[in-house]
């Protein structure tokens, strides 16, 4: 089998950057992070060592998931990844990243409320034990924390997840320069958590994400994979009926 870093060199459908960079609050000492999607060739889940479902590198800063996987996460309304399908930079782009990209709305629904609240929480609660340990929280944590909140609630009320803050932009990085104490952030993401609950009665998002799309995007790459196996090894056998394709190498 391909190592995992050749795997992202080889097959990557995907590759946006991420971070402050996308989110627009990107300074001189920001780094770059790098995000991307690709597809395992199918003939690799016909061996009993299946490819992974996410790869670390090859460069650094860069994280990688295989297109199941990245699929079922962003169904899930994970909050990384639907913001990964939004990127306003975008490094690499095959036809199937288009496809994948294609379907961005199919993947949003309500379930991005809870999703994302139970996210904001959790960071929440790392932050207040931060203030009571050192007296302090990390600002910049505090600042990310901010945004993402910022973005569930134009979520919620347009329907699209828009990335970049915009005008907000430089309270974002008083924030981040610990500029704003923080009993009045705290009063920022209560309110932001509020606007969020009530955008959430009334949001234009479906209830649920559209799997059946999704699946029909995911057979139809797999089974482009497997053809093109299939057609690079004239020995094998190909079957072809109405729920795929498979290939039998003779020996």
């Amino acid at each position: 089998m391909d190592s995992p870093h050749d795997l992202v060199t080889a097959h990557t459908i995907y590759a946006c950057v991420m971070g402050s960079h996308a989110f627009g609050l990107a300074t001189d000492d920001s780094d770059t992070d790098r995000r991307g999607v690709f597809l395992a060739p199918t003939e690799l889940y016909w061996r009993f060592e299946k490819p992974p479902t996410h790869v670390d590198g090859p460069a650094e800063e860069r994280f990688s998931w295989e297109l199941e996987r990245f699929c079922e996460l962003a169904l899930r309304a994970n909050p990384n990844v639907l913001e990964c399908l939004h990127s306003p930079y975008v490094e690499q782009l095959t036809d199937t990243g288009r496809e994948l990209l294609a379907l961005r709305g199919a993947f949003l629904s309500r379930q991005a409320h809870e999703t994302f609240a139970r996210y904001a929480l959790g960071q929440r609660r790392k932050l207040e034990a931060d203030v009571r340990t050192h007296g302090a929280p990390r600002w910049k944590h505090a600042m990310h924390l901010l945004r993402l909140l910022m973005s569930c609630r134009d979520l919620l009320r347009t329907g699209e997840l828009t990335v970049d803050v915009g005008d907000q932009r430089e309270p974002l990085l008083a924030v981040k320069r610990g500029e704003v104490p923080w009993p009045e952030v705290e009063a920022w993401m209560a309110r932001l958590a509020a606007a969020a609950d009530a955008a959430a009665d009334r949001t234009p998002l479906p209830p649920e994400p559209d799997r059946r799309r999704v699946e029909d995007f995911l057979f139809r790459a797999r089974r482009a994979s497997a053809l093109r196996a299939c057609q690079a090894h004239p020995d094998d056998q190909v079957v072809q009926g109405g729920e795929g394709v498979m290939g039998a190498r003779q020996g």
